[in-house]
Order: structure tokens, then C-alpha cells, then sequence
């Protein structure tokens, strides 16, 4: 099939009367093949009809576009053809005549007689042949709606876009046209989008079916491939076995979709400290890490005091269990946090309550590396592949000598971070189990050399400069950084508890805009000599400057002997859409913290991951900034090892994995109780 429409990041936002605005749509993004069936479905107000507009060309859309065989859509035209709800048929004109309105005015060209046979072939599809003579007023609902069908089809529109065709409808008429319209469909090979409130509608016609979530700034929340063969008849796709499952993956859906929006809104406070903001003296938490340089720079070149915050302390701390602490406690007000500790946060993790936590920002991405001792490279192991040959050895010369197995430790520094994930993720893409193979250890980024010298380790996997002070202190080499694994991924992000920011909303804002300027300022490669200034200060990093550079501002050597590398995306912060807080990217998150027992896998995860991930006020923030702040496509995941991550079938992902331990379900409250602010 052939990708030929294409929706593309398209938001529509609507002004009010007051002068503030209704954000309908949010970055929708998505493809359609030729010939598919595509149905729309969502609650009222998700924008499903506002969408078929702005493909019809009968509304336009305030960012983004459409595209239809390569052209964008700006108006209205007779390749995309609408049937709506009510039939919209003149009363003084017959059937035939109805039809005749279209044809003779799109398809004029065509002598008379040939107009004419078009006209007959589309009252045969859809079974009007006898009723050509009648006008509206003589034909029942289900026949005028088989008229507009018959209208539409006739100037063979490339997309047909179908409004609720069958709403209006008893149910026996409605699954009668249902099953003309699959037919007819199947025959014309015409590509269709439909808009319905119908689970077993939509799963009896469709190929793929997208879910909206709620409205305001509705996104795509879940896209279900539907997996039934054409041609269909209504028995056989309820007696499938995929049948009951969908129709409850979308039952469930809604369910939650229909909870968030009961959900009470708390109404943020009267301002009362100044500047537009509810408050102004914040205490931010960071980890000594090359990365920790947007709020470094957003303190030290006034970008905090220029959006309000005039009183911003940048705690160094200690670990990450240090920062997640200083989160749960209130002693922070926010914090630079690797990327998963939000979710992890948000679910409980290690017999910690649950307590949500939002991010609206991603600081960073890339900049990890994993780093043996140097005697390994002595050894021999250059790769993953001799990696598990040393393993297997130790394994098959312990049960020899019939001693016990003595795995290698590695250690990360968090068991939320990516560090943990991706490197488990690499060890087991070679069979490699990072429960029984090896021992993994949790340790504070700055302990990490100590640890590798004095042999409590045999390697580790965290953020720079702690990789390179091993390859310049000749006690350890890289073996891999993270643009070989997963080029691009998401690595630091901004958090502040979720009270926090309903408190404070406007000082979320402000927080999120400096730290927006921030991250630009550190992707200018003008600045890095600067940058690597202000981190090696003791108040920072406390590092020397060379420590600092490598990968950074210089060549990245690796310690193994090779020529160093310029790797200009190892510390990215701001491009390629890198701020934005992708809700695929929490997703392999729930799904890896899943695999290794971490957490729980949500069963609401479009729920938690909306919560978490404020995309919002990322936006809000962004345009404020005057920023694009444009989302990143829906797209499937890919590491290095070839194998793709979708995020509309989490639990087929999980399902299908070699090396995992027992993977655990669980539909998460979001709404208990929790400690609330003072």
C-alpha cells in the first residue's frame, strides 16, 4: 500500500470571547495508506469531527498541514467527498437527480452519456437502482443515507470521510448499510476516515482505529491495528479471537478517558509574590554531571531572573536517591532527574508511596557511556560479543572446578535512570541476563572511579565526565557510549512534584521557559568553552576542565587505543525536538521498568503517562519562549539491535521478549491520598 495522506502535526486552536483561547487539537500526527480504513473514536468534545474537517479542507488547521498525494490540503475539493450525520439532500430533487448535482458539475468534461453511467453504477453499488425516481420525502433514513454515500462515491473521491453515517440509525439499519458500505468500500478500493462513538462499528470496518483522548489539546492516545481478514461479514469478526479484546482494549479506553474527566481541577492560588509568579525562591537539585549544564547556565547568565525567579539556589546533591528524597520531602522545590524517576515516582518503586510527579522539559539527551576496568581491555573485550565470551568462560570454568560463579559488577546509578535500562537492554540483546550473568550495583555518579579503582566493580554505566575520567586515569576504558545503543535518547529531565506545580502554575511556566533559553544556549558549540568553565567550578561538577571536554567540545577518546572521535550529538540539549516531553519515550520507560520488576506496568498507562508528562505546559512554554516546540512523530522505537518497540501494544512487546522476569499489571491510582504541600 502507498502512504498518501498524511497528518502533520496538526493543532487547531480556537479564540474565545474573552480573549483567551481552546486548544481543540494537539500535534496530531498521522499516516494513511491508500485503500485504508481508518475510524476516528473518542468522547464527545475529543475534536474527532473537527479533524474531518480540517481534512476536508472545510476547516484549516492553526499549525501543521494535510498532504493527499503530495499536495497539501488548503480548501475544499471533489477528491475528498463527506458523508455526514444528517443526509443533506434536496427535498424538490429525486434520487438520481441528487446525485446528478455533483457529476455534472465536477465531471463536466465527460460527454453526457458516459456522466449518466456513473450515475447508474453508484445508485447499483448501493442498491438504489429501483428508488432512482423518488424523492427524499418517499425514501426512509437508511435509504437517504445510502443516497449521500451513492453522492459522494460517484465523483470518485480519492478519501471518503464519513461523519457518524449511521448515528441517526435503528441498530437494523444501521449494520445493514455497515456491511454495504464494507462492501462497497472493498470494491472501490477507496480510502476512508470515519468518525463514530461505535467499539464494534469501528472494529467491523476498519484497519486501523485511532483513540483520542479527551479534549482540551486532544492527542492520539492509542492507534489498534485491527487484524481481521477482508473480506469481512459481521459473524466472523465477532467470532474472532482477537475480537473480545480489542472491543475491551477500547471499552477500557474510554472508561479512563471518561475518570480524567471527572477528575476535580484545583484552582491555582492568587498570586502574591511578585513578577506574575505565585513564587520566586525556588531550590532546584542536581547531580555534578556534564548535563546539569541548562540550569547551570540558566543561573549563572540570569535567564532565571529574567523570567521572575529571582531567588534560585542550585543544590548539588549527593545521589539521585538524595534528589527523589528531596522531591518526596518538599525540601526541593524541583530538580534535574534522569528520566525515568518521574514515572518510577509517580507508580512507587521500592516499597516507596506512590507520589506524582510531572515533567514538562527533557534537559538532555545522550552523554552515557559504559566503561570497564582497564583489565578487561586487556583481556581482549573490545565488543558485546566478547563480553558474553568472557561470561560463558567464567561460567563453564567455575562449574569445571566446581567453584561457584563469580559474576562481573557493574553498577548504574539509579534503577529509573537509562543508564539501568539501556544497559540491560544491551546486555540482553546478547543474552546476557543482568539478574544471573552479572550483578548490578546502584552508585552515585561522582563515586563511580572510586569504586572501579579500588576493584568494588568491574565497570559501570553513567553520564560524563565519569567515563573520561577513567579512560585519562588509565583505570578503565568506554566499551560502548549510548549513540551506539539508542542514538538520541532521552537522558535528563526537569521534575517538580505534581501539588508543586497545580500550586504554582505560573512559576512552573517561568521555570520551564528559562530552562527552555538554557538548553538553546548550551547547543551552541560557541558557548561549550564557557560552559566547561562554569561546571568545573567546586559549586558544580568541581572537575578540571579536561575532564569535562571530551565529547563535549573535543574528540571523545574511548581508552582503547583508537583514534578520538568528534561525536557532535553525544551532549545534546536543545535539538531535534529534544526538549519536548515524549509520551512514546515514557512508554519504553514503563515497559523496560516492567521487564526488569522495577515497577508495575500500568494498565492506564495513557492515563500515567499524560499525567507525568505535561506536554502542555512544554508547549505553553515554548511559545512564550518563542520556541517551535513542536512534539516528536508517534513513531515506533528502534535500538541498535533491530528489534521495534510499538507503542500502541506495550504488553505484545513485553509478551515478546527472550530475557525478562515475571511481568506485573496493575491499574494504577493516581489520585491517592499524598503528603501535601505546607
Amino acid at each position: 500500500m502507498i502512504k498518501f495522506l498524511e497528518i502533520d502535526h496538526v493543532d487547531r486552536v480556537f479564540p474565545l470571547a474573552n480573549g483567551g483561547r481552546y486548544v481543540a487539537l494537539k500535534n496530531i500526527n498521522l499516516t494513511i495508506n491508500q485503500g485504508e480504513f481508518i475510524s476516528l473514536l473518542g468522547h464527545s468534545g475529543c475534536g474527532k469531527s473537527t479533524l474531518l474537517n480540517i481534512l476536508a479542507g472545510l476547516d484549516r488547521p492553526t499549525t501543521g498541514g494535510i498532504i493527499l498525494a503530495g499536495r497539501e490540503v488548503r480548501k475544499p475539493g471533489p477528491d475528498r467527498m463527506v458523508v455526514f450525520q444528517n443526509y443533506s439532500l434536496l427535498p424538490w430533487k429525486t434520487v438520481r437527480e441528487n446525485i446528478a448535482l455533483g457529476v455534472d458539475e465536477v465531471l463536466a468534461h465527460l460527454p453526457k452519456g458516459e456522466r449518466q453511467a456513473i450515475i447508474a453504477e453508484s445508485m447499483r453499488m448501493v442498491k438504489l437502482d429501483r428508488a432512482a425516481d423518488k424523492r427524499p420525502g418517499e425514501l426512509s433514513g437508511g435509504m437517504k443515507q445510502r443516497v449521500a454515500i451513492a453522492r459522494a462515491l460517484a465523483l470518485r473521491p480519492k478519501v471518503l470521510l464519513l461523519d457518524e453515517p449511521f448515528g441517526a440509525l435503528d441498530a437494523l439499519t444501521r449494520g445493514s448499510l455497515q456491511e454495504q458500505l464494507m462492501q462497497i468500500c472493498q470494491e472501490s478500493g477507496v480510502t476512508c476516515v470515519m468518525v463514530t462513538h461505535d467499539a464494534d462499528e469501528a472494529l467491523l470496518l476498519s484497519d486501523r482505529i485511532v483513540l483520542l483522548t479527551n479534549g482540551p489539546a486532544a492527542h492520539v492516545g492509542q492507534i489498534l491495528t485491527v487484524p481481521f481478514p477482508r473480506p469481512r461479514n459481521r459473524h466472523d469478526v465477532i467470532n474472532h479471537p482477537r475480537y473480545y479484546a480489542l472491543r475491551g482494549e477500547i471499552i477500557y479506553f474510554l472508561e479512563q478517558q471518561k475518570l480524567a474527566k471527572k477528575r476535580p481541577v484545583r484552582q491555582a492560588p492568587a498570586i502574591i509574590a511578585g513578577n506574575g509568579l505565585e513564587k520566586v525562591n525556588l531550590d532546584l537539585g542536581f547531580i555534578p554531571l556534564t548535563d546539569c549544564a541548562p540550569l547551570v547556565v540558566a543561573k549563572e547568565k540570569g535567564l532565571f531572573e529574567r523570567h521572575g525567579l529571582t531567588q534560585v539556589n542550585l543544590s548539588r546533591e549527593p545521589s539521585w536517591n538524595a534528589i527523589a528524597a528531596g522531591l518526596r520531602e518538599q525540601r526541593l522545590d524541583g530538580a534535574q532527574v534522569v528520566a525515568g524517576l518521574p514515572l518510577a515516582m509517580t507508580l512507587g518503586y521500592n516499597g516507596k508511596p506512590p507520589i506524582p510527579i510531572v515533567t514538562a522539559l527533557t534537559l538532555s539527551r545522550n552523554g552515557n557511556a559504559i566503561t570497564l576496568g582497564q583489565k578487561y581491555l586487556e583481556m581482549g573485550v573490545r565488543s558485546l560479543p566478547d563480553l558474553k565470551a568472557l561470561i560463558e568462560t567464567k561460567r563453564s570454568d567455575a562449574h569445571s572446578s566446581g567453584q561457584p560463579y563469580q559474576p562481573l559488577k557493574l553498577a548504574t546509578v539509579h534503577p529509573a535512570s537509562m543508564h539501568n535500562l539501556m544497559l540491560r537492554y544491551w546486555l540482553a540483546s546478547a543474552g546476557i541476563d543482568p539478574d544471573y550473568d552479572v550483578e548490578i550495583s546502584i552508585v552515585p555518579p561522582p563515586q563511580m572511579v572510586s569504586n572501579l579503582r579500588s576493584g568494588n566493580i568491574d565497570g559501570y554505566c553513567v553520564g560524563e565526565p565519569w567515563n573520561t575520567v577513567a579512560v585519562q586515569e588509565n583505570i578503565g576504558y568506554v566499551i560502548a557510549t549510548d549513540l551506539e545503543i539508542w542514538p538520541s535518547h532521552i537522558e535528563k529531565v526537569m521534575a517538580v512534584r505534581e501539588d508543586w506545580a497545580t500550586q504554582y502554575p505560573q512559576t512552573h511556566l517561568a521555570l520551564v521557559q528559562a530552562l527552555l533559553e538554557a538548553c538553546e544556549y548550551c547547543d551552541d558549540r560557541r558557548n561549550r568553552d564557557e560552559i566547561a568553565e562554569l561546571l568545573s567550578r567546586p559549586e558544580y561538577v568541581g572537575i578540571e576542565p579536561q575532564y569535562l571536554r571530551p565529547g563535549f567540545i573535543d574528540p571523545y577518546d574511548r581508552g582503547m587505543g583508537e583514534e578520538p572521535k568528534m561525536l557532535l550529538t553525544y551532549n545534546t540539549f536543545a535539538i531535534d525536538k529534544a526538549n519536548c516531553p515524549d509520551r512514546v519515550e515514557a512508554l519504553w520507560i514503563l515497559a523496560q521498568m516492567a521487564r526488569w520488576e522495577i515497577t508495575p506496568f500500568p494498565r492506564n498507562w495513557i492515563t500515567v503517562i499524560d499525567r507525568v508528562r505535561r506536554v502542555d505546559v512544554y508547549s505553553e512554554a515554548a511559545e512564550k519562549a518563542g520556541f517551535a516546540g513542536l512534539e516528536p512523530n508517534r513513531n515506533a522505537i528502534q535500538l541498535f539491535d533491530g528489534s521495534l518497540f510499538n507503542p500502541d501494544d506495550p504488553l505484545a512487546y513485553l509478551e515478546g521478549l527472550a530475557i525478562k522476569r515475571e511481568i506485573h499489571v496493575e491499574k494504577i491510582d493516581l489520585d491517592a491520598p499524598v503528603a501535601s504541600l505546607a
